[in-house]
C-alpha cells in the first residue's frame, strides 16, 4: 500500500542517503515532501472511488445511514493523515527556508554591487557607492543572523509570519519600509565617517532633518502602526468569535494578495502595489541623493496613507460569525412530509458554516452539530472533485437514537471552533 510504503523510514531501491515518504527531516529532497504526495494520492483516489459507489463492504452497502458514516470515517482517517504528512512538510519547508532567504539576501547585495560597478565606469568610484555597498552588507548581515537564530520559523521571513503560519500583509509592507529606513540611515553614517571636511560632515547631517525626511518617516510610522493594529484587531475578532481563523500547513507568496481562502483580496493588493510603487520611488530618491534621507512627496505619501486606510478598514469588514437560519427534515424526492424523527436526516441550512481555508477533508470533518445534549459530527459524503457536505450554507446530519422526544435545540460549531446561534426543532417519537 502507499501508505505503508510513505511510513518507512527509508526506501526500498534508493540510494544511499536519500530517505523514503515517512522522513520528515529538513535536509531531506525525498522525504516529508514526498510523503505528504503519496497521502494525497491515496486520499483523492479513495474519495473518487467512494463517489462513484464503490468500495463499500457488504456490511454496510444495505444501509444508507451505516454506508454512508463508514464511508465519512474512511475519508476522516485518509484526511487526517494527509494532514499529519502535510504539517511534516510544512515544518521541513520552513527549515530549508532560512537558507533560501539568506541567499536572496546576499544575491540582492550582488545585484547592488554590480549595479554599482557597471555605473561607475566612466564617472568613476566615489564615497557614496562605498556606503552604497557598506550599508547593503550590514543590513545583509543582520538579516542572516536573524534568519539563522529563527531557522526553525522560516529565517529571515519568520517576523513577517503570522500565528496563522500565513504570511502577513501588514508586517510584510512595514518590514519593507523599516529596512529601507535603516539602509538610508546606515548610507548617511558609513558617508559621515568616510568624510572629513567640516562642511561635508555638517550636510551629512543635516540630511536627517525631519523637514527633509517628513514624508518617509510619516509612512513608516502610518504602516508600522497598521501592523500592530491589525494583529490587534483580528486577535480580538477571533477570540470574540466574529472572525474564523484556520492554521495554514505553510506561508506562501500568495498570501499577501489573498485572503485565507486564497481568493484575491482588494485591500490586500492595493496595499501590497501602492507600498510597492511608493518604496521603489523613495529607492530611486536615496540613489539620486544618497546624502539625505529621501524627501518622498507628500502626495505620494498620502496616497500610501490612504491606501493603508482601506486596509485596516478591510480586516475590520471582513468575517463574521456563522448563522443558522432553519432546519428542516430531509427529505428524498417523492417522500411525504413529516414530523423529524429519531434516525431522520435534518438539513441545516445557514451561511459561514465552512471557515476560509478550511475546504480540505480534515478540517471539515472537525464540524460537529449539538442535537440537545448530544455531538454529532457532520458526514463528508464525497462526490467527484469534492463534497457535497459539509458546504457552508447547508449541512445534513441524523437526528441520533439517544435524542428524547420533544422540544430539542441544534447548534453548529464549526471547524474553527466558532459556534452559531441555536434552532429549536421538535422531534417526535
Amino acid at each position: 500500500m502507499a501508505v505503508q510504503e510513505a511510513g518507512q523510514g527509508v526506501g526500498r531501491g534508493s540510494g544511499p542517503g536519500v530517505h523514503g515518504g515517512g522522513c520528515t527531516c529538513g535536509d531531506c529532497p525525498h522525504g516529508a515532501r514526498e510523503g505528504h504526495r503519496r497521502a494525497v494520492a491515496e486520499f483523492l483516489a479513495k474519495r473518487e472511488e467512494f463517489a462513484s459507489g464503490r468500495g463499500l463492504p457488504a456490511a454496510v452497502a444495505h444501509s444508507v445511514s451505516a454506508s454512508r458514516q463508514w464511508v465519512s470515517d474512511e475519508l476522516t482517517q485518509s484526511a487526517d493523515l494527509v494532514a499529519e504528512r502535510g504539517r511534516a512538510d510544512g515544518a521541513a519547508w520552513l527549515a530549508r527556508l532560512w537558507w533560501r532567504t539568506a541567499v536572496a539576501v546576499w544575491g540582492a547585495v550582488g545585484v547592488l554591487l554590480l549595479a554599482q560597478a557597471l555605473t561607475a565606469i566612466g564617472a568613476g568610484w566615489t564615497v557614496t557607492r562605498t556606503a552604497g555597498l557598506v550599508a547593503a552588507v550590514l543590513v545583509g548581515a543582520a538579516l542572516t543572523a536573524a534568519g539563522y537564530l529563527h531557522r526553525a520559523r522560516g529565517g529571515a521571513l519568520a517576523p513577517v509570519i503570522g500565528e496563522d503560519n500565513r504570511l502577513s500583509t501588514s508586517r510584510a509592507v512595514a518590514a519593507g519600509w523599516v529596512l529601507f529606513a535603516v539602509y538610508a540611515v546606515l548610507v548617511l553614517a558609513v558617508e559621515l565617517a568616510a568624510a572629513s571636511a567640516h562642511g561635508r560632515r555638517d550636510a551629512l547631517i543635516a540630511g536627517l532633518d525631519l523637514a527633509r525626511g517628513a514624508g518617509v518617516v510619516t509612512v513608516i510610522a502610518v504602516v508600522c502602526g497598521i501592523a500592530v493594529v491589525v494583529r490587534r484587531v483580528v486577535g480580538l475578532r477571533v477570540l470574540g468569535q466574529r472572525l474564523q481563523k484556520v492554521r495554514a500547513d505553510r506561508p506562501r507568496a500568495a498570501d499577501l494578495l489573498t485572503d485565507d481562502s486564497g481568493r484575491g483580496g482588494f485591500a490586500d493588493i492595493q496595499y501590497v502595489v501602492i507600498s510597492a510603487v511608493a518604496l521603489a520611488f523613495a529607492l530611486v530618491r536615496l540613489a539620486r541623493r544618497p546624502d539625505q534621507l529621501p524627501d518622498l512627496p507628500w502626495g505620494l505619501a498620502l496616497l500610501v496613507l490612504v491606501s493603508a486606510a482601506t486596509y485596516l478598514a478591510g480586516k475590520y469588514a471582513e468575517g463574521g460569525r456563522p448563522v443558522m437560519l432553519s432546519v428542516v427534515r430531509a427529505r428524498e424526492a417523492g417522500d411525504l412530509d413529516a414530523p423529524i424523527r429519531t434516525g431522520d436526516d435534518i438539513e441545516i441550512r445557514g451561511a459561514g458554516f465552512v471557515p476560509p481555508g478550511a475546504q480540505t477533508a480534515d478540517r471539515l470533518s472537525r464540524m460537529v452539530v449539538r442535537i440537545g445534549a448530544i455531538h454529532v459530527h457532520v458526514p463528508l459524503v464525497p462526490v467527484p472533485g469534492g463534497f457535497s457536505n459539509p458546504t457552508d450554507t447547508l449541512l445534513t446530519v441524523p437526528v441520533p437514537a439517544d435524542v428524547e422526544p420533544g422540544r430539542v435545540e441544534v447548534q453548529v460549531v464549526t471547524a474553527a471552533g466558532v459556534e452559531t446561534n441555536r434552532v429549536a426543532i421538535e422531534v417526535t417519537d
